[in-house]
């Protein structure tokens, strides 16, 4: 007879198959928007989520989910009276989130980056105490980078920092453009390695916001 343990197991596995298989088919329909086929090991999770203190954490957004590791992990940290808004532009990941994610401190919202503040708004959530961005930098229009990051560093608190997880190098310049402390690190056990970025300290806004720029 099989044991609760086995069980539990079971679910595991079919859960991360499920992960992997929507993982997969959404990087074939769209490899532009979609950093990797593969969701982040728990080695880039925790090295990427461990610098922040959680228990302060009460809005946090997230660009690109996928099918939800760092949601789950992050989750797993933050207070009971916190909220995660996850964006992605994929209809897929964001059913995908709503199906296997049972909290009420998930919003999953399919839409664009671009659309922060405005969802912070109309949800009354104020600004963002953490920011994680899997959004490949290298693949989208550098404009649309831009103006993502412009209104990262708008939506967030004075003490948030912006988490970041990349194959390539192009965010690194943009990020030291709009925040006075920059940190890296790189993790090899992921699939693809990955650059590793926690910036804080937003700087002044140089000129206004271009909404023509968003996606």
């Amino acid at each position: 007879m099989a044991s609760k343990f086995d069980a539990h197991r079971s679910g595991d596995a079919a859960s991360n198959a499920s992960a992997l298989q929507v993982a997969i088919r959404e990087f074939l329909r769209e490899p532009r928007l979609v950093g990797s086929a593969f969701p982040a090991s728990g080695v880039l999770v925790d090295r990427l989520l461990a610098p922040v203190d959680w228990s302060k954490a009460r809005v946090v957004v997230e660009y690109g989910p996928g099918s939800g590791p760092l949601t789950r992990a992050m989750l797993s940290r933050m207070p009971r009276d916190s909220r995660l808004v996850a964006i992605d532009v994929s209809r897929d990941f964001t059913r995908h989130l709503r199906r296997t994610i049972d909290d009420p401190r998930l919003l999953a919202i399919t839409d664009s980056a671009a659309s922060v503040a405005a969802i912070l708004a109309d949800h009354r959530l104020g600004s963002a105490d953490v920011i994680v961005t899997g959004i490949p930098f290298s693949t989208i229009p550098a404009r649309t980078g831009s103006h993502i990051l412009d209104l990262s560093a708008k939506v967030l608190a004075d003490d948030g920092a912006v988490l970041a997880y990349q194959m390539r190098r192009a965010i690194a310049p943009m990020l030291k453009q709009r925040f006075a402390e920059v940190e890296k690190s790189f993790v090899w056990r992921n699939i693809p390695p990955c650059h590793l970025y926690w910036a804080r300290r937003p700087l002044p806004l140089k000129q206004p916001l271009d909404r023509k720029h968003a996606p």
